[in-house]
């Protein structure tokens, strides 16, 4: 736990100087995109994932690959030197804690707010609407939903909003009588 804590301090720290930076060149959009991207890029790649997270690869190495994918999906080129900079500090393992960040801190500016939304199965559009309302009533802001599926919840939904955490997954009320079971 702790190390994942450090990480996101440190991601958390990258994420604001980049905003910063974004947002003083005017690039705020652009640059959110590319870490949108590259968050799909690492969803979807296995191998971008184990070159961002293996301490096998040197700095250097990650900050090469790092500036081929930036040049292949023409990133913006603060994106691009801001890639260049984590590589070349050891910090290319945070870039998934300074995308997270770097999205709140946006959707903070934009007077939105960021909701993760886990189910375990797709939710339709009805659904997802149905939430986004539940989530601009509960919370006064309009949220950015980001959908996820996880099987192993075994249904419901859980909703994660910063460092809150709303489960109403079947997963949890079964572990919960489990737990009592257990107890009585």
């Amino acid at each position: 736990m702790a190390d994942d804590s450090k990480a996101s301090n440190v991601g958390g720290r990258y994420a604001q100087a980049l905003f910063d930076l974004a947002n003083d060149e005017k690039q705020l959009a652009a640059v959110e995109a590319d870490l949108k991207a590259l968050k799909k890029m690492r969803a979807d790649s296995r191998d971008f994932h184990t070159l961002l997270a293996s301490p096998a690869f040197g700095a250097a190495d990650k900050g090469r690959a790092l500036a081929a994918i930036a040049d292949k999906a023409k990133l913006n080129a603060t994106t691009k030197k801001f890639l260049g900079l984590l590589a070349a500090n050891g910090r290319a393992a945070v870039l998934p804690a300074v995308i997270e960040a770097f999205e709140a801190l946006a959707a903070k500016a934009r007077g939105a707010v960021s909701a993760q939304v886990t189910s375990a199965i797709p939710l339709t559009p009805a659904q997802t609407k149905g939430v986004a309302a539940a989530l601009r009533t509960a919370l006064g802001k309009d949220p950015e939903i980001e959908t996820r599926v996880d099987p192993s919840i075994l249904g419901g939904i859980k909703v994660r909003v910063g460092s809150r955490l709303f489960d109403a997954s079947l997963r949890s009320k079964l572990d919960s009588l489990k737990f009592a079971l257990k107890r009585a």
